[in-house]
């Protein structure tokens, strides 16, 4: 078995980019990268938002919100990950010794593997989305390439709403100014992207994890310790160790995203109502199918991603209580009493169920993916009556 992750071998490629990786000097270059570019288009926003702030302009500041808020989410996420660096490694270390003791048994190398290709497809999948999302919004201004010559120009039109602070007098430096753009926004998204990944893939990872729990309880009968020529405290004490060690890498992947999720929580709320906006605000102008194909897969990415935390935690919920329910349903009633009570803290255990939350302070579900939406819509009825 070559395989020793569930996590796709195209986002460890991407990790030392995004300053997550073992290397000092790679390390240090990419997080100075990264803070120092967001630190200056978050600027430009704001040069931009004071120099236009006013009624008439509302459709192009809420326009420059979301760049912003965009921008401020992925530093969010990647400065949680540099704190947590450690934590990630271990939770790295844990899949790897996983897949080690998968290699033991050719039904849980199955097992995981089925899990691993899901997780490659999800994986490409984002990936190509989060790519074709910024090849959109930015191909628009790319392609009309505005003439700095032209002195009727109010302003040069750029791929975000900015403000710079220096003047640009000649085509080909506005041309590298967007060049430039474009490139830091393709960088951003994959970031976005390989987070949104890693969570998914950590959890498959569980989810694989949990079903070969489940096997494992499933055989724990006498007949087939004898045949294994095994015994019963060997297997249960293998169980409880499996179940341990899935407790642990939960606890570690909450750790690592919960504070990632609440500012996710809390910037994909106003940004799905923002997005909305400018797609309902647009119908009925001149540039109204720009703006909707400009804004559209945005909007759609943007739900995807509140989508994909909510799933995880939904689906590492669900599959935590199929461990008491696989441990009440095994045969437990073969086994000597001695035995079967061990059991009893199994099911005791897994009736506390493994949960992601937003900042400790409320579960990811499918529920909290509802409530996000509710709340979008709410926002968009204020923008609209405030347009």
């Amino acid at each position: 078995m070559s395989r020793k992750s569930t996590i796709n071998r195209v986002i460890f490629m991407m990790l030392p980019w995004f300053g997550i990786c073992s290397n000092k000097l790679v390390l240090l270059i990419s997080r100075v990268f990264w803070i120092v570019t967001i630190a200056f288009i978050e600027f430009c926003h704001y040069l931009y938002f004071s120099k236009h702030l006013s009624s008439d302009n509302f459709f192009n500041l809420v326009d420059c919100l979301c760049s912003f808020l965009a921008h401020a989410k992925v530093i969010a996420k990647l400065i949680a990950f540099w704190i947590n660096q450690r934590k990630f490694a271990e939770i790295l270390a844990l899949i790897t010794d996983d897949w080690n003791d998968c290699a033991k048994s050719d039904i849980s190398v199955r097992m995981a593997t089925y899990k691993a290709k899901i997780s490659d497809r999800i994986t490409n999948v984002i990936l190509v989305l989060y790519t074709v999302t910024i090849v959109a919004y930015c191909m628009g201004v790319i392609i009309a390439d505005a003439d700095i010559t032209d002195k009727t120009m109010v302003e040069l039109p750029f791929v975000n709403k900015l403000e710079l602070p220096f003047s640009i007098n000649t085509r080909n430096m506005y041309r590298s100014v967007l060049i430039m753009e474009f490139l830091h926004m393709i960088l951003c998204n994959l970031a976005a992207g390989t987070v949104n990944a890693i969570l998914l893939a950590m959890v498959l990872h569980i989810g694989g994890q949990i079903d070969i729990l489940q096997y494992w309880l499933a055989q724990l009968t006498p007949e087939e310790i004898k045949n294994k020529e095994l015994s019963i405290v060997i297997a249960t004490k293998k169980i409880i160790l499996k179940h341990q060690k899935i407790i642990q890498f939960s606890e570690n992947i909450e750790s690592l995203y919960t504070q990632i999720a609440l500012v996710l929580f809390a910037s994909n709320t106003m940004l799905i109502c923002s997005l909305g906006f400018l797609i309902v605000t647009a119908i009925g102008t001149p540039d109204v199918m720009e703006q909707i194909i400009k804004c559209l897969l945005f909007f759609t990415t943007t739900n995807l991603e509140a989508f994909i935390f909510c799933y995880a935690g939904e689906y590492l919920n669900n599959k935590s209580k199929q461990v008491g329910f696989a441990t009440y349903s095994c045969a437990w009633y073969n086994l000597k009493p001695k035995d079967s009570r061990i059991l009893l803290f199994i099911i005791l255990r897994s009736q506390r169920q493994l949960t992601l939350t937003a900042g400790k302070m409320m579960d990811l579900t499918l529920q909290s993916f509802a409530s996000i939406m509710n709340a979008s819509g709410s926002y968009l009825s204020v923008l609209l009556a405030m347009q």
